[in-house]
């Protein structure tokens, strides 16, 4: 067992953003790092990962993808911009827990409407400052994602007297783990709604028939996705993570024959191994050639459903600056990331081209795919093409909120597949790479 202490001098000025109530973060094996409370106090669990953005930390929280997970922010200083109504990505805060270095003393920004650490508190969500965020990321690092605890406040002592450390790490080591875990369910929505075209698109096209109509299903789905379609003129109807084919059907039964149709998968939490419904769902989908575009969660249930295993990443990437090469358009992408889980598909063939295979499920009834996309840094499956059905999809977050907006170009894509699907699919252009990294030795060195 291994502990670092990283309580703050009791000298240290506070704020409402601040507190001086101890509280504790404990990893499954055991390593403890001392600090403040931040946000409520309390006990909360969950799988502990590391977020490398720099900015965007209302969005981050407000991700349903990070559902049960503790997140620890490695810039050292959050929340100087505070909080408001316009930013957040669903309706509330998803992450189970929150880790950060030196919070804001004060809020400095016009659009702030209250302190990052109040709105942790009003929305119940247990937090830990003042610890070295850069030791805690290098253990994850060198020993993989794993599980955590923090304790603050009462939930540190029993009958006046510190708990000990064992107990701690034994509460830890009893909570659930994120591999085998189904969570999209509940995070999804309960009923559907309608999003309709809007901006300049509906400016320029006022009462225009809709480009196209997307059955979109959400895994967990963050409110600028959406909305990037329906900048591109796209009706998006949303609909519960349960819904079946019967269901996206029936969202295009009014639309005339010709009509441009699409589904699409959104992000969302859990092990894509758990996934069965989904799968189900999406090879339906492909079973009756409808368009489909997945993105993060979506990419990873694309793969099952083609017939590719998925795997556990050691640390996941996370934040909004990946490294990714589009290997359509031979350039690289800066991306936004969450994702723990990865494909597993043919990367490259022996000359160090892009691999193309047969898609495995079922003989190979989905025909031929390519990894379209890679991660520079590790190799590992950012995104797959479908050369015979009209599918594709990345594991990351187009919509870039927050994050860069190199990736937008997929919407585009997408709405193209709809409107023009004879051009499909889009040709792969020539590139070389040094590194060949295969998907097994990727796992072990990530």
């Amino acid at each position: 067992m291994t502990s670092a202490d990283t309580s703050a001098p009791t000298s240290a000025p506070t704020s409402p953003q601040t507190s001086t109530r101890s509280a504790a973060l404990v990893l499954e094996d055991g390593t403890t790092f001392r600090g403040r409370a931040y946000g409520a106090a309390g006990t909360t669990f969950g799988e502990i990962v590391f977020s490398t953005g720099m900015t965007g930390y209302q969005e981050t929280l407000t991700d349903p993808s990070y559902h049960r997970q503790i997140v620890v922010m490695t810039a050292p200083h959050v929340g100087n911009t505070g909080v408001n109504d316009e930013d957040p990505e669903s309706g509330r805060i998803w992450v189970s827990g929150y880790v950060v270095r030196d919070p804001a003393r004060r809020v400095s920004n016009w659009r702030a409407q209250r302190s990052l650490g109040e709105e942790l508190a009003a929305q119940g969500v247990v937090g830990i400052s003042d610890i070295d965020t850069r030791a805690l990321t290098r253990r994850l690092r060198e020993e993989g994602t794993m599980r955590a605890g923090i304790f603050s406040g009462d939930d540190l002592e029993r009958g006046g007297y510190p708990r000990p450390v064992e107990e701690l790490v034994a509460e830890v080591q009893a909570s659930p783990q994120m591999k085998g875990a189904n969570l999209a369910g509940e995070v999804s929505t309960k009923e559907a709604y309608t999003v309709e075209p809007s901006g300049e698109w509906l400016e320029n096209n006022p009462g225009q028939t809709p480009v196209a109509t997307v059955v979109a299903v959400d895994l967990g789905i963050k409110a600028m996705t959406p909305a990037r379609l329906a900048e591109r003129g796209v009706r998006v109807v949303v609909v519960p993570q349960s819904s079946t084919i019967d269901d996206v059907l029936a969202a295009f039964a009014d639309l005339p024959d010709d009509a441009p149709r699409g589904v699409f998968f959104s992000n969302g939490p859990g092990d894509p191994g758990a996934a069965g419904h989904e799968v189900e769902l999406l090879r339906a989908v492909l079973d009756r050639g409808i368009p489909f575009f997945g993105i993060c969660f979506g990419n990873q249930l694309l793969g099952r459903a083609l017939g590719y295993g998925t795997y556990k990443l050691g640390y996941g990437h996370r934040g909004i600056n990946q490294p990714v090469l589009d290997r359509t358009t031979g350039k690289v992408e800066v991306t936004a990331h969450n994702h723990g889980f990865a494909v597993d598909a043919p990367v490259f063939a022996e000359d160090g081209s892009p691999a193309i295979s047969d898609a495995p499920h079922d003989g190979g009834r989905y025909g031929r795919v390519v990894v379209s996309h890679v991660g520079l840094n590790d190799q590992v499956v950012e995104g797959l093409t479908c050369l015979d059905v009209p599918a594709f999809s990345v594991q990351y977050h187009p919509e870039a909120a927050a994050g860069p907006h190199d990736a937008a170009y997929l919407f585009d894509r997408f709405v193209g597949l709809l409107t023009n699907p004879a051009a499909w699919p889009p040709a792969l252009k020539a590139h070389s790479t040094t590194q060949n990294t295969t998907q097994n030795d990727t796992e072990e060195n990530h």
